[in-house]
C-alpha cells in the first residue's frame, strides 16, 4: 500500500509539471525609441539619361534598336544617309585628278627648265617661277585631299552611336524619316537605377542622409538607403535619392511605395513569444505582487522579433517570457 501511494504521488507530480510550462524569465517594460514612418511613392529613374543624337542630317535608312533594348557604348543603333556627300566625293575626286595632272606637268616643266638653265638657254628667274607654280599645285593637291577626308568623315558620321551602356528608353523616330543634325534618335538610360522621392518640405529637417528605408517591390519588401538630399525645394517638396538592392527596373518611372523615417516616438515593446492569442484576443502574462496574471492587450506594429503594445501594459510592468 505504501509503495502504491508513493507511485501515485510521483505520477501526479509529473502531470502537474507537464501541465504548467516553466517560466524562462521576465523583462521590465521601458519605453523604446522607434522611427515614425511616412509612406510616399518613389519613382524608378536612370542615373544618367542621354540622347543618342544624329551628327549629320539625312535620311534614316536603318534603325537597329527599339524601346527596352540593352546597348553598349559605341554601338551603332541607326544609320543616316546624305546623298549630297556622295556627289561631293565624286567632285573632289575629279579635282584631285585635275590637280595631279597639273602637278605632273609642273614637275616636267621644272625639270626641263633646270636642264635649259644648265645649258645657259633659260634664266634663273624662269626656273624660280616654275618652281613656285609647282609648289602652288602641290599645296592645292594636299588641300583637296584633306577636304576629301573631311567629306568621308562626314559620311562615316552617318552611323548613330549609343553614348553609354544602358537601356533604350525612348525611340522618337522611325526608319525613313528625315533627320536634322543634332536631332535625337533614341534616349539611353544608363549608370544604374535608383528611386527618387519628393516629400513635403515640412519633413526636410527630419530627413537624414544614410537613413534606412522600407521599399515595397511588388509582393516583397526591400530595404534602401537614403544617399542624397537635394538642397533646393521644388514646388514645396524636398527631393531625395534612394539606393535599393535588387530594384525592379523593368519599367522606368514606375512608382513604388516607400516608407521614410521622419521622426522618433516612444513605444512599449514585448517579445512575440510573450504574446498569446485566444478567441480573437491577445494576452500577455505579467508578474504582480499576488503572483502572475494575464492581461488583455492591443498590439501595434511589429519590429523584428518584438511587437508594440498600444494598451494594456504600462512602463515598469514585469512581463513573463517563456
Amino acid at each position: 500500500m505504501a509503495r502504491t501511494t508513493t507511485t501515485l504521488l510521483a505520477v501526479t507530480g509529473l502531470l502537474l509539471t507537464l501541465a504548467s510550462p516553466a517560466l524562462a524569465g521576465s523583462l521590465i517594460l521601458a519605453p523604446q525609441s522607434l522611427p515614425v514612418w511616412k509612406a510616399v511613392y518613389g519613382q524608378v529613374e536612370a542615373r544618367t539619361t542621354m540622347p543618342a543624337r544624329a551628327r549629320i542630317g539625312g535620311t534614316l535608312i536603318a534603325l537597329d534598336v527599339t524601346e527596352g533594348d540593352m546597348v553598349t557604348a559605341g554601338q551603332v543603333i541607326g544609320t543616316l544617309r546624305d546623298d549630297k556627300i556622295g556627289f561631293q566625293v565624286t567632285a573632289l575626286d575629279a579635282q584631285l585628278r585635275a590637280l595631279t595632272a597639273q602637278f605632273d606637268n609642273a614637275q616636267s616643266e621644272l625639270a626641263r627648265s633646270q636642264t635649259l638653265l644648265e645649258r645657259g638657254v633659260a634664266t634663273a628667274q624662269q626656273l624660280d617661277l616654275l618652281r613656285t607654280q609647282a609648289d602652288v599645285v602641290r599645296n592645292q593637291l594636299a588641300a583637296t585631299q584633306a577636304q576629301r577626308q573631311v567629306v568621308l568623315q562626314q559620311a562615316s558620321e552617318g552611323a548613330v552611336l549609343a553614348p553609354a551602356d544602358g537601356k533604350v528608353l525612348t525611340v522618337p523616330v522611325t526608319a525613313g524619316a528625315v533627320i536634322m543634325p543634332g536631332e535625337p534618335i533614341a534616349t539611353i538610360g544608363g549608370g544604374g537605377f535608383f528611386l527618387r522621392l519628393a516629400l513635403p518640405e515640412r519633413y526636410a529637417a527630419l530627413l537624414e542622409q544614410g537613413a534606412t528605408l522600407r521599399v515595397e517591390t511588388g509582393d516583397t519588401s526591400a530595404t534602401g538607403q537614403l544617399v542624397k538630399l537635394y538642397p533646393q525645394i521644388e514646388n514645396g517638396r524636398v527631393v531625395a535619392d534612394v539606393e535599393v538592392d535588387n530594384l525592379p527596373t523593368a519599367f522606368v518611372n514606375a512608382r513604388l511605395l516607400v516608407r521614410v523615417p521622419v521622426g522618433k516616438r516612444e513605444a512599449l515593446m514585448v517579445p512575440m513569444v510573450a504574446l498569446v492569442s485566444r478567441a480573437g484576443l491577445d494576452f500577455v502574462t505579467v508578474q504582480t505582487a499576488d503572483g502572475t496574471s494575464e492581461r488583455a492587450v492591443v498590439i501595434g506594429e511589429r519590429n523584428g522579433d518584438n511587437i508594440e503594445i498600444l494598451t494594456g501594459l504600462a512602463a515598469g510592468d514585469e512581463v513573463i517570457t517563456p
